[in-house]
């Protein structure tokens, strides 16, 4: 009876299966992932008007002169990369402010920090140059208001609330073991997948004291990059970071100046550090050296990771794109590719503020203060240069009698100086620091001593020559860097005569240089140390009012 039963029923489906046929399931549909943009700069240096034309080499190796960034032009090419991206953050890796062009710095760097505010900036990390005017100052920056910490004066043209965007400053270390800003800052995306959070450490490189006059950074110090960074990973977890991204001013270079899409040839400090690097941290956005690449998981940078640059004043904009799996929140792929801003549109409400300071600097900037025979050039690799032996002899001529010897430090001449008639805006964005000359004595041991330890730095790559203390005229001396270290430098001669090592030498440098800046610490050993009150570019004013030929660059000899 059972057996029956079981073949009516297997007769009933057979025959229920021949009259309604059964649809095979739906096929499985994955889910898109979902990208969110970074859009990252660095190295701006308050260029808010266009700066001058670059150079750049095309695919073709073809060397061509571009006209791109500026601030209005910078946050048009924001907005327009923006475009159908509900999922964006605007970030730099540092030194958007300091040394920078007059219409800035004459108002300390106050309308830089606007215009970031308006481009849409949220995350900042700290570079060397924020802190050239000292760490109070740049909490100012961050707080807005007008207390007085310079000899300029705050709030000038208009009142100053600070910046809107968050300054990181993860390995930037108080005596009290706190950071002077937030070391991470979080953002979160809500997305169709549920919220998915990107995590920002930012800092600068560990190298900064030596970069910066050290007063203006007594008391802080500043740690290792890859290891503040590692120890902070935990922390952005806990706080449910989907990735990690590290804001660091400290780069590279690649064989050519490019608009910065490849990686041929990258060398430079940041390399040491990837390594070290947790393998959470997948993207890492650079600066300080001032060039632009996208390196993408080859041996140097880490399998998966994605390390940027986006050049300096604005010129490109790299637009990252990170992926994350919309269930696990996983990242999957990351990309990028820089822009050229070019200087096409402009954003008419940044544009209305860099007018207002373009007229309110213009009578001082195109003040003509002198002349020269020809173009003062600067050397591309921090040497002895015209414009850097200009400065030197400007610097004795200061002093009116009461030095022998001036020095400058190569590393700070920032641009070359024009031929014919020299405006005010050209000398200052030659020197844009402001610092103070300093008279000190040395005896003719301790100047050998600081002048080998400028020789004593090892040759960065590409570089035939080493960088240089630039001396004025009547002071010249050999170097041969094939020479044991301590051993490089001979033959120091004042006004034709041998240098003694007992003898004592007026020398006048700048006061970066005074308290030990670009690791020189050779200088605080000086005595009878007099602060002249007197302001370096002041004395390069006064010296090209009178009319200059630019000096040879025949002071140093060396050998290489």
């Amino acid at each position: 009876m059972m057996r029956k039963l079981v073949s009516a029923v297997a007769a009933f489906l057979a025959a229920g299966c021949s009259t309604v046929p059964i649809s095979p399931p739906a096929p499985t549909v994955a889910a898109s992932p979902v990208e969110v943009q970074i859009l990252a700069f660095n190295d701006f240096h308050g260029n808010i008007e266009t700066p001058p034309p670059v150079e750049v080499t095309g695919v073709d190796g073809i060397k061509r002169k571009i006209v791109t960034g500026g601030a209005a032009h910078l946050a048009a090419a924001l907005n327009q990369l923006r475009v159908g991206h509900a999922n964006t953050v605007t970030v730099s890796a540092g030194d958007t402010i300091g040394a920078s062009p007059l219409i800035s710095a004459n108002y300390l760097d106050e309308p830089t920090i606007d215009a970031m505010n308006m481009l849409g900036l949220e995350f900042n990390s700290v570079g060397n140059h924020e802190f050239d005017k000292g760490v109070a100052e740049l909490k100012r920056m961050q707080d807005g208001g007008c207390a007085k910490n310079t000899l300029r004066t705050p709030c000038a043209v208009e009142p100053f609330s600070g910046a809107r965007f968050h300054y990181l400053a993860a390995n930037v270390v108080q005596p009290d073991g706190s950071t002077i800003f937030p070391s991470t800052g979080v953002k979160t995306f809500q997305t169709t997948a549920g919220p998915i959070r990107i995590g920002f450490i930012g800092m600068t490189l560990k190298g900064t004291k030596n970069l910066v006059t050290p007063s203006g950074v007594a008391g802080v110090d500043f740690k290792d990059e890859a290891e503040t960074a590692n120890a902070l990973v935990p922390k952005l977890k806990a706080e449910g970071a989907d990735a990690i991204v590290l804001l660091v001013h400290q780069g590279g270079k690649t064989t050519n100046f490019t608009s910065g899409n490849g990686c041929e040839g990258l060398y430079g400090d940041i390399l040491p550090i990837l390594p070290k690097l947790s393998p959470a941290i997948t993207t890492v956005i650079s600066g300080h050296t001032h060039w632009a690449y996208v390196c993408h998981g080859n041996a140097q940078i880490g399998s998966g990771r994605l390390l940027t640059s986006a050049g300096k004043y604005g010129y490109f904009v790299t637009d990252l794109r990170l992926d994350f799996d919309p269930a696990t929140h996983h990242l999957i792929d990351q990309s990028a590719t820089n822009i050229v801003v070019g200087n096409g549109e402009q954003d008419a409400g940044v544009k209305a503020l860099v007018d207002r300071y373009a007229t309110a600097v213009g009578p001082i900037a195109n003040k003509v203060i002198g002349h020269l025979t020809a173009i003062a050039k600067k050397s591309d690799e921090d040497g002895e240069s015209p414009a850097a032996d200009l400065i030197a002899d400007s610097m004795l001529a200061a002093t009116k009698g009461t030095a022998q010897i001036a020095l400058v430090n190569a590393t700070g001449v920032r641009v070359d100086l024009p031929a014919g008639n020299v405006k005010y805006k050209d000398a200052f964005a030659m020197m844009p620091f402001g610092n103070n000359l300093v008279v000190m004595t040395l005896t003719g041991a301790q100047l050998k001593s600081v002048l080998e330890q400028q020789y004593a730095i090892p040759l960065r790559p590409k570089m035939t020559r080493p960088a240089a203390l630039a001396s004025s005229a009547g002071f010249t001396y050999a170097v041969d860097i094939r020479k044991p270290e301590n051993q490089r430098v001979s033959d120091m001669r004042l006004n034709g005569k041998p240098t003694t090592p007992e003898g004592r030498y007026r020398v006048v440098v700048n006061n970066y240089l005074a308290s030990g800046g670009d690791s020189l610490t050779g200088f605080t050993a000086g005595t009878e140390v007099t602060d002249t009150g007197l302001i370096d570019l002041d004395a390069l004013v006064d010296w090209i009012a009178k009319g200059q030929t630019p000096p040879t660059p025949n002071r140093i000899r060396i050998t290489t």
